[in-house]
């Protein structure tokens, strides 16, 4: 191995712009816990399963029906 690597010449990948991006989201306890339970169920990282899921919705333009229902 050498003890050290030039880097300056190389150029970034053309697909960095498709990697996943790390954000910080808050979840519910039941949420994660049945993320984690599908996990073990089927041997994929329940982060994937979260992933899968929402890119799921996104593809297929679901949307949540957030209407207020409280009384009056």
């Amino acid at each position: 191995m050498r003890k050290s690597y030039d880097f300056s010449s190389t150029k970034q990948s053309p697909y960095a712009s498709r990697l996943k991006k790390q954000v910080t989201i808050r979840l519910d306890e039941g949420t994660v816990a049945y993320f984690k339970d599908l996990a073990e169920e089927t041997g994929i990282p329940y982060q994937t399963l979260i992933n899968l899921y929402l890119r799921d919705c996104a593809l297929n333009g679901k949307r949540l029906d957030i209407r207020w229902t409280g009384e009056k």
